[in-house]
């Protein structure tokens, strides 16, 4: 499996993934010439797509879907509420091409694609577990905290992409208007750094993990305090770093480093 966040951040988020035989990709949150130029950054090509999965309608994860559903002729997948909130923003699709998630489970050649609930501000949020050749990658971002559903979906991941969004005392004293501060902190909001911290601490089993922290506010938050603030979290819980779970950065405006069989 190759697991390549393209875009990761509040300005938009893109993450692709293959098998040996399928392609897709996890949201769409730039605009399209944008992802088509990360695409073949990595010797890829949107024309090769088999899907897209839309996490939540919210426009850094759907900016880019409409323009290359139409272009490639990608079918879109997403919930039906997801489905209802964002088919104003995207333009027209073709109705082949509208593929309505009414279970959680969608195959796709030799790639087994699951869905499960996130808590966040939106019509039906999800966050997304993808299997494929024995490996597991698991993308989970725009979460107001690490609920018992969430861990028990990821907690065996190989490679799992895991919001670090925001800094709390950068949050508190930066530029956001208040209502919007509440909102990042609240239960539908974000994960912080030092909650995405405790978060990697709960799913200890002894299997080696590699997780890439993503989704970073570009007001609240700095790469380097968000890989620091985690790293310090799980060295005060004893969590092996060799061993056990490795910790990577997302790249926010090009694709990250890691397209590598996990």
């Amino acid at each position: 499996m190759i697991f390549c966040p393209l875009f990761s951040g509040s300005s938009g988020n893109s993450i692709f993934v293959s098998s040996n035989s399928a392609k897709i990709l996890v949201d769409a949150g730039m605009p399209g010439k944008s992802i088509d130029g990360a695409l073949k950054e990595i010797g890829e090509s949107g024309s090769q797509l088999d899907g897209i999965f839309v996490t939540h309608e919210h426009s850094d994860h759907i900016k880019g879907i409409g323009i290359l559903s139409r272009k490639y002729n990608i079918p879109i997948y997403a919930n039906e509420l997801t489905w209802k909130a964002m088919i104003g923003a995207i333009g027209k699709v073709k109705e082949e091409n509208i593929k309505v998630m009414n279970k959680d489970h969608v195959t796709i050649k030799d790639m087994e694609i699951t869905s499960f609930v996130i808590p966040h501000d939106a019509g039906a949020p999800r966050g997304y577990v993808i299997l494929a050749e024995g490996k597991k990658a698991c993308v989970v971002t725009d979460l107001g905290y690490f609920t018992d559903e969430v861990r028990a979906a990821i907690i065996d991941g190989d490679i799992i992409l895991l919001e670090a969004n925001h800094d709390v005392e950068m949050l508190k004293v930066g530029p956001y208007p208040y209502p919007l501060k509440r909102r990042i902190l609240s239960d539908v909001g974000h994960l912080s750094n030092e909650s995405c911290g405790k978060a990697i601490v709960s799913m200890q089993t002894g299997k080696q993990k590699k997780i890439i922290l993503g989704h970073l506010s570009q007001t609240n938050n700095h790469p380097d305090l968000a890989y620091q603030t985690v790293l310090n979290i799980l060295n005060d819980n004893g969590v092996n770093l060799e061993k056990e779970i490795s910790v990577h950065m997302a790249k926010r405006s090009m694709p990250s480093n890691y397209t590598k069989v996990v």
